[in-house]
């Protein structure tokens, strides 16, 4: 959702905005579904079978293309930066910005709806993913080792909870604990790694190292593309549009949201 990250004078790796363009899409149909579901009485099982799939799809997605773009940033940074600048702060000030955009829905969601809060949604995630992940950016094998494990470590800390809530965010799901949102650290910061992988892989210096026919100037493809450069902006907006025209369309239960 960072796509801010990759820009390059000489253009943009049209494949990613493309990728990030068809994830922004299969997002906002889960959540078209999603609302239907929670705030209009409709009965769908988004918990699991093709629905539950579609919007896993959308998040995978979008949390590997963090890891991509933070190493073509880095990449680009590394190029008009003086020798031995410490980046660091600059990964901070980012993932310190898009975690606030993650405090904002906290509090949107507090105000108006009041149960199923989010408390660390994927903005929540994203922010301290792109501060914990900079350690990591130099290395290349050993982050799909790294991935496959904090992978493995989330799955198995699923099958538990616990009676206090203060570490939510790595993973340790309290009793009775339910959001509309929720992407802990594990197991998602493995796919932000393998993310890192694969972009040091594909993308060593912000280049591409595999052949691919430029289909950006396809309209289809290109409306993709377009998507995908604003994918924080539509991610922010999407939600409030979608429930203001089911509202206005009669499909959603009076009383549901606080409007």
């Amino acid at each position: 959702m960072e796509n801010e990250m990759y820009d390059r004078p000489s253009g943009r790796f049209w494949e990613l905005d493309f990728l990030r363009g068809i994830a922004i899409v299969l997002m906002i149909v889960f959540h078209l579904l999603y609302d239907l579901d929670y705030f209009g009485g409709y009965n769908f099982s988004l918990h699991s079978g093709v629905f539950l799939y579609l919007g896993r799809s959308a998040a995978i997605i979008f949390i590997l293309l963090v890891g991509i773009s933070l190493t073509l940033s880095i990449s680009r940074t590394k190029k008009y930066s003086s020798p031995g600048q410490n980046l660091y702060p600059k990964y901070i000030k980012r993932g310190l910005r898009i975690f606030g955009w993650g405090l904002l829905l906290t509090l949107l969601t507090l105000t108006f709806i009041g149960e199923g809060v989010i408390v660390f949604g994927i903005l929540h995630f994203i922010g301290v993913s792109i501060i914990l992940a900079y350690p990591f950016l130099r290395f290349k094998s050993i982050n799909l080792l790294m991935g496959i494990i904090f992978i493995c470590l989330g799955l198995y800390l699923q099958n538990f909870n616990i009676d206090f809530p203060w570490l939510l965010w790595l993973g340790f799901i309290p009793e009775n604990f339910y959001t509309f949102d929720y992407f802990p650290i594990l197991p998602w910061f493995g796919v932000v790694l393998i993310g890192v992988f694969a972009g040091n892989m594909l993308y060593p210096g912000y280049t591409r190292q595999f052949n691919l026919a430029d289909l950006s100037r396809f309209i289809p493809v290109n409306i993709f593309c377009l998507m995908g450069r604003y994918s924080l902006f539509i991610y922010l907006v999407h939600q409030p549009f979608l429930i203001m025209v089911l509202y206005l369309m009669g499909f959603l239960e009076t009383g549901t949201i606080t409007m």
